[in-house]
C-alpha cells in the first residue's frame, strides 16, 4: 500500500466534520488520513511529520490551486474499518499509527497517531476509533525505536527511548553507573515475541515481588506475551535497574 491515487470508501461511523484549507497544488482524496502542516496549519495527505486531522469526507482537488484556494471536509472524530498490518484477534485496545494517508501500522516509529483499536473484522482489518482533538498517544513523549534483531546493547544515548520488539530479543542494560531510562515493548501478536531485559554482570533488576539477583533477566512470558506489553526501567538505585512501570507478565529468570 501506499499513497492514495483515488478515492477509498472506507466503513465508518460518522462523528464530528471540520473543514480546512488545503496546501497548493495538492489533491486529497476520499477516505485519505489528513494531515495539518505543522508549520502552515493546511491540510493534505498526511505524512509522518503532521499532525492528524481526520479522514476526507470527499475528494478536494486543488491541484491548480494557492494554498486556502479550497478546504477539505474531514470526519475529525468517529470509527474507521482500516487495513492494518498484521492485526489479529487478540489486538483489540491498541493504538494505531499512520505511516502517510493510506498506510495504517501497529508500532509508532515513523508514524502519527491516528487511534485505537475497537473491533476485529478479520484478519489485517479492525474498527479503530479516531479522534483528531482529543486522542492521545500512550507512547507520547518517548522516542520510538524499532527492534527485529535478536539483540541489542543498551548505552547511554538509549535513554528516553522505547524499543519495540517484533521479534525474540534480548536486550543488555546499561550498567547502573551510565544511569538512563527506557521502556522495552513487545510488538507482536499474542504469544509470538519474547522479550528479556538482561542486566549486566554486577547489576540485579528491582521488581516488584521479584527478589533479584545478579545477572538474571526479567522476562516478558512468551506464553502470554501481548503486543503492548512492556517494562520500564531507571537507574535509581546502586543495585541495578529499577521498574517503574510494567504492562504483561514479567518474570525474573530461574
Amino acid at each position: 500500500m501506499a499513497t492514495l491515487t483515488a478515492d477509498v470508501q472506507r466503513i465508518k461511523i460518522l462523528g464530528d466534520v471540520n473543514e480546512i484549507p488545503v496546501i497548493a497544488s495538492d489533491i486529497i482524496y476520499e477516505g485519505a488520513a489528513v494531515g495539518i502542516v505543522i508549520a502552515t496549519g493546511h491540510a493534505r495527505p498526511l505524512t509522518n511529520v503532521d499532525k492528524f486531522a481526520g479522514f476526507a469526507e470527499s475528494k478536494c482537488d486543488n491541484a491548480s490551486g494557492a494554498a486556502e484556494a479550497k478546504n477539505v471536509r474531514v470526519v475529525s472524530k468517529g470509527t474507521v474499518q482500516l487495513a492494518l498490518s498484521g492485526a489479529v484477534i487478540t489486538d483489540v485496545n491498541q493504538p494505531v499509527y499512520a505511516t502517510d494517508d493510506n498506510v495504517f501500522v501497529f508500532t509508532p516509529v515513523g508514524g502519527v497517531f491516528i487511534g485505537m483499536t475497537k473491533r476485529y473484522v478479520k484478519s489485517g482489518y479492525m474498527e479503530v476509533d479516531f479522534d483528531a482533538i482529543l486522542g492521545v498517544d500512550p507512547w507520547a513523549g518517548w522516542i520510538a525505536e524499532a527492534l527485529g534483531a535478536a539483540t541489542l546493547t543498551l548505552d547511554l544515548e538509549d535513554t528516553g527511548k522505547a524499543i519495540f520488539c517484533t521479534v525474540d530479543a534480548v536486550i543488555t542494560l546499561a550498567a547502573t553507573a551510565v544511569g538512563g531510562i527506557y521502556r522495552l515493548v513487545c510488538m507482536g501478536p499474542y504469544s509470538t515475541v519474547q522479550v528479556s531485559a538482561d542486566p549486566v554482570a554486577g547489576d540485579l533488576i528491582i521488581a516488584p515481588n521479584s527478589s533479584g539477583a545478579d545477572n538474571k533477566d526479567y522476562v516478558n512470558t512468551k506464553a502470554t506475551a501481548q503486543r503492548g506489553d512492556f517494562i520500564e526501567l531507571a537507574h535509581d538505585s546502586a543495585n541495578g535497574p529499577v521498574v517503574t512501570n510494567r504492562r504483561g507478565t514479567w518474570l525474573k529468570e530461574s
